[in-house]
């Protein structure tokens, strides 16, 4: 196999699909939750909780749409669910919840 075909994007869709839908909501969910306790005016500003409400479809396809510029369904498996690892680790963190 060259390095050509190894680098080619694969077209792992229902994979990808998956990751996108599964993993791109809870990383949309937990970047909303950064955003809405240490955002502007923290958790108690008026008006924030609609925008949040409106602010997750639209990261979520967002996120939805770039895994498929993942090389392959792993890829996009492992790196959002690293992602999403990380980031909800350190919320919990943050919040005192570890």
């Amino acid at each position: 196999m060259t390095s050509e075909q190894r680098q080619k994007i694969q077209p792992t869709w229902l994979g990808k699909s998956l990751a996108g839908v599964l993993l791109g909501l809870a990383l949309a969910y937990i970047l909303i939750a950064f955003f809405a306790w240490y955002g502007p005016g923290g958790i108690d500003a008026q008006d924030k909780v609609q925008f949040n409400m409106w602010m997750i479809p639209i990261l979520w396809l967002t996120l939805f749409s770039f895994t498929y510029l993942f090389n392959s369904a792993r890829q996009a498996w492992l790196i959002l669910g690293g992602a999403n690892v990380i980031l909800y680790s350190l919320f919990l963190l943050l919040r005192g919840g570890l």
